[in-house]
């Protein structure tokens, strides 16, 4: 039935007197409503949660199973709840099923998935444009608004979490052409984590705001699930608002263009590669600002307001970003491969050789950059002068969106793989899994559709009240 979290190399009477720190979720909530679903009586539900709460915490028997009674009961009041408040349709479709999180085709499809229930809104770059950040315009500049999750799997190493967030979010800024204003930061650390989890967290967060002059001005901090949610994983984001006088949003790719790219040395998906996989070492390349200098570079420019489009090689790698690019701007983009080993931090390549990690599917971390052809050398020199090397590796045609990648003078298919390449031991089993992927999309599609209803049904409750 509901699996349980034993088999952890020790019994559950040693647990009790002195249990480890588990770097694990448990989400009591859920497991009583798994037991009620499956017809457990509350006395068994009790006694089994119980238990679980005592391979977590050092508590007495007594305080487990009134937490226990407590839970149970409120999973006892808070269902089968009816109305638009309270339910919602099911797709029957998982998160990590689909691939949601993991940049990759049935990512892709989620996220666009959003575009009709958020529906049309006045902004100069929307949500339907898949770009990496926000615009609008107030007092004639464009206000420039993102957010970015923290990479999961830097739960236990918090400095680097922040540290990487942070310039990822303020990527985002620079790439509509924007110079950052302020930062602002959520974490979420469960029931028994560390609270120093949280100071380590910020002050990598910190070192970005305070290298690049960018405050840090607000934030929250939150227990994930509050006291429903037993263990010391770590989650957060760290959102950015900037200005921009030229916009290089991808909407502005025109055939004719040319691609330029940065080298990288990647970021959160890299460090967590490396230590997942045994090159820990490999983490010092990742710990740099070349992505930032050269962005700030380019906007102190002349330049600048030549270039059409900007972005951060980052989602499912060279290969979700083109084909994001190509179907945003509904333009063909060719990239020519040759070129693109040598914009790889030699370290950071060896690493994925040796893994035998696509590094054309994975997040280098690499400013992509998309310009007119006059305009290509004036770019490759204001990013020179910051340090950074930087190639052209493509270019833009007239034709259906599509992305295409050149290897020795042949054209292949260059689309985003169902998920980004599987960067971890774990990742490499999960790929594995295989799934109906058109089955899916329409339970997913489904789903959404139901929502967007639903916002038209509250909508039009709330109208009549006023």
């Amino acid at each position: 039935m509901f699996p349980g979290i034993r088999g952890i190399g020790a019994r559950v009477d040693d647990l009790c007197r002195s249990p480890p720190k588990i770097n694990v979720l448990m989400d009591v909530e859920e497991f009583a409503r798994r037991y009620r679903a499956s017809g457990a009586p509350d006395e068994e539900i009790i006694d089994r949660l119980e238990e679980r709460i005592r391979e977590f915490k050092d508590v007495s028997p007594a305080y487990a199973r009134a937490f226990a009674r407590a839970v149970t009961e409120e999973v006892h009041h808070s269902s089968d709840l009816e109305g638009d408040l309270f339910t919602f349709e099911h797709s029957g479709v998982s998160m990590g099923a689909f691939g949601v999180g993991s940049r990759g085709a049935g990512d892709f499809f989620a996220h666009r998935q959003l575009i009709p229930i958020i529906g049309r809104t006045s902004a100069d770059v929307g949500v339907d444009e898949m770009d990496d950040a926000g615009a609008v315009r107030g007092d004639g500049q464009f206000i420039i608004c993102t957010v970015d999750g923290m990479h999961s799997r830097l739960s236990d190493f918090p400095f680097l979490a922040g540290f990487h967030v942070t310039r990822a979010t303020l990527r985002d800024v620079y790439v509509m052409g924007a110079k950052p204003l302020a930062l602002l930061s959520d974490i979420h650390v469960g029931d028994d984590g560390d609270v120093a989890k949280v100071f380590d967290y910020t002050a990598g967060v910190a070192v970005v705001s305070e290298a690049m002059g960018v405050p840090l001005v607000t934030g929250s901090t939150l227990r994930i699930g509050g006291d429903m949610v037993l263990g010391s994983r770590m989650t957060g984001c760290v959102g950015a608002v900037g200005v921009a006088e030229h916009l290089t949003a991808r909407k502005s790719i025109e055939p004719g263009d040319v691609l330029l790219m940065t080298e990288g040395a990647g970021g959160g998906t890299i460090a967590t590669a490396a230590i997942y996989s045994g090159f820990p070492d490999v983490v010092e390349q990742t710990i740099n600002l070349s992505f930032l200098r050269a962005s700030e570079a380019l906007l102190a420019s002349d330049v600048h307001t030549e270039i059409h489009a900007m972005t951060d090689v980052t989602n499912g790698g060279l290969r979700g970003d083109v084909y994001e690019m190509a179907e945003t701007a509904g333009c063909r983009i060719v990239v020519d491969e040759a070129p693109l080993r040598s914009l790889v931090q030699p370290d950071v390549l060896a690493m994925l050789d040796a893994l035998e990690i696509d590094y054309l599917g994975v997040s280098l971390d690499a400013l992509l950059v998309v310009a007119p052809p006059d305009a290509a050398a004036g770019v490759v020199e204001a990013v020179r002068a910051a340090g950074v090397a930087m190639k052209v590796i493509g270019h833009v045609e007239t034709g259906p969106a599509a992305s295409v990648l050149i290897v020795d003078g042949e054209e292949h298919d260059f689309l985003p793989k169902f998920r980004e390449s599987a960067y971890t031991p774990v990742k490499k089993v999960v790929d594995t899994e295989k799934a109906d992927f058109d089955a899916m999309k329409e339970q997913v599609a489904r789903a959404a559709r139901s929502a967007a209803e639903k916002k038209q049904r509250v909508l039009q409750r709330l109208d009549g009240r006023l």
